[in-house]
């Protein structure tokens, strides 16, 4: 086992800033807890006041900030973003900054428990079952689940409004457009393939008949009423699990 651990606890802020560096330069998992307050300022603004905080530097530039409840982080900073940190004014200060959109979260730490920076070993991709993969490898593998006489053509096919899950012909040659869910939907999922439909009417020649078709478990009411009044089309389907 390659992984290597590198931990400081109760440490004084100037080498609690020396661990961080060495962290973001050797690309470790780098995670400090302590109290600290959190300003963010980009698409919106907010401030967490002082508190027991646990923040996470990954690697790829992402800058999670976590309290002691809920999954979620309560501030966080995507991949590709710049890290960095100084001590300014007896404050440890951890800055994650991107430029678009413009945004900079920063974290002040007033004392550390502790800073941990480990190296990891992982070359494997996450192998979930139960998936909206697993169903796109369900449906190009028996296509006719979704109806005899249907042709898978591409996947993720690129339109102005996203990439379709499944794009393919019918058995009389019109387009249809397969949007995949794993789980039962509402009227947000018919949104979205109507508006995949629309991208492609305004993409290709105006004789073109394209058919809409949401694939999932189940819809609620509200959702099966949208698919008739837009003149989309359901095809119940669970991925395997």
């Amino acid at each position: 086992m390659n992984t290597v651990y590198d931990v400081l606890t109760q440490p004084a802020l100037d080498s609690a800033k020396s661990k961080i560096e060495t962290g973001l330069s050797n690309a470790a998992l780098t995670t400090v807890l302590g109290r600290c307050s959190v300003d963010y300022n980009g698409r919106a603004s907010s401030t967490l006041d002082l508190g027991e905080r646990h923040v996470m530097l990954k690697p790829d530039g992402t800058t999670l900030v976590h309290t002691d409840e809920g999954q979620k982080p309560v501030n966080w900073q995507p991949p590709g973003s710049d890290q960095s940190v100084r001590v300014d004014d007896q404050e440890l200060i951890i800055e994650s900054v991107r430029t678009s959109p413009d945004e900079r979260l920063e974290v002040s730490f007033q004392s550390i428990q502790f800073v941990a920076a480990v190296t990891l070993q992982d070359t494997h991709d996450l192998d979930l079952v139960g998936t909206e993969a697993d169903l796109k490898r369900q449906i190009l593998k028996q296509p006719e689940m979704i109806e005899v006489g249907f042709t898978p053509k591409a996947t993720e096919r690129k339109t102005s409004a996203g990439a379709v899950d499944i794009f393919g012909e019918d058995a009389d040659g019109n387009i249809v457009v397969l949007e995949l869910k794993r789980r039962r939907v509402g009227p947000d999922a018919v949104g979205q393939l109507k508006r995949y439909i629309d991208a492609l009417n305004r993409d290709l020649h105006d004789d073109a008949y394209i058919r809409g078709i949401l694939v999932a478990p189940s819809v609620t009411g509200r959702a099966r009423q949208l698919l008739s009044e837009q003149g989309l089309e359901f095809v119940a389907a669970t991925p395997d699990c």
